[in-house]
């Protein structure tokens, strides 16, 4: 479970949406830790290792919005980061991309990242597209693979409705996802969920590994004329996982930095206080360290 002496003010600094309370790297008790960089950028900290997942580390308005998506006239990332990219590579032991859209794997994070950290990826697909922009160690993630006392189980999803899928150029846009799930001698299973809105497959990997942390891309992104059909998780969902796993500790993530996504950390805070579940629902602030 997450540190009370954290709890307290993660919960207050989620709520009411004034900052967060920093914390710096190496200060926490637990060899446990989950930061918030920005957006679906996190870094997951067992023990020596450190994974950092999905990095998007540009500028803020470096890139267009999305086209043919919800607010496409905002420029992203809508937010800086938080501390210097260098900050964020920092400590890294290797890097898992779930996939490989530009919210999740930037043309800074291309140039900024040394080309001989191992990295994780999905597909053939995406290997073979990392690999041509100069990394030497891309890993294929078929199954689980076992890195720095550390196991990763790829999990599956899908990145958006059946409804969407059913338009090949949507499709073709929306294209292939994973999720992974963390486990280490004595620490608490994570599960970082990735790019997918609630499907069988995630009811099979929480009934599976019972995560006791599970870290949501809960920001219900949307396409232009598909309102109400989000191609991520929203809040309903928050509480759909609360009610599979009710003890689990849930992070959300991945809102408020792009411009298709729809829901707030203060829509979000507001949602699961009125539910009853504020206590189990954790909306850390960009750089944000959470340790368990």
């Amino acid at each position: 479970m997450l540190i009370k002496t954290f709890a307290g003010a993660l919960v207050l600094a989620s709520t009411v949406f004034t900052g967060a309370a920093f914390a710096e790297p190496g200060t926490q008790a637990s060899s446990h830790q989950i930061q918030q960089i920005r957006n679906a950028t996190i870094k997951v900290s067992y023990g020596e290792t450190t994974f950092l997942i999905d990095p998007m580390l540009a500028d803020q308005g470096a890139y267009p919005g999305f086209q043919n998506t919800y607010r496409s006239e905002l420029r992203n990332p809508r937010v800086g980061l938080p501390i210097t990219a260098e900050e964020v590579i920092e400590g890294t032991d290797a890097v898992i991309v779930t996939h490989t859209h530009l919210d999740h794997w930037d043309d800074a994070a291309q140039k900024l990242l040394p080309k001989d950290l191992p990295l994780f990826v999905q597909n053939a697909a995406d290997a073979e597209m990392i690999r041509l922009q100069g990394f030497k160690d891309v890993r294929i993630l078929d199954g689980q693979a076992e890195f720095g006392g550390v196991t990763l189980h790829k999990t599956g999803g899908q990145h958006g409705s059946d409804t969407l899928y059913a338009i090949p150029e949507l499709a073709k846009a929306l294209g292939e996802i994973m999720g992974v799930v963390f486990e280490a001698e004595g620490q608490e299973t994570t599960y970082v969920v990735g790019d997918t809105v609630w499907r069988d497959e995630v009811v099979q990997s929480l009934e599976r590994f019972e995560p006791d942390v599970v870290v949501l891309n809960a920001g219900a992104a949307e396409f232009t004329g598909f309102e109400g059909d989000p191609i991520i998780m929203g809040k309903e969902d928050t509480l759909r996982v609360n009610r599979a796993l009710p003890d689990a500790d849930i992070v959300a993530v991945h809102m408020e930095a792009v411009n298709h996504m729809t829901l707030s950390r203060e829509d979000l805070a507001e949602f699961v206080e009125n539910e009853g579940i504020a206590r189990q629902v954790l909306i850390p602030a960009d750089g944000e360290i959470l340790s368990f």
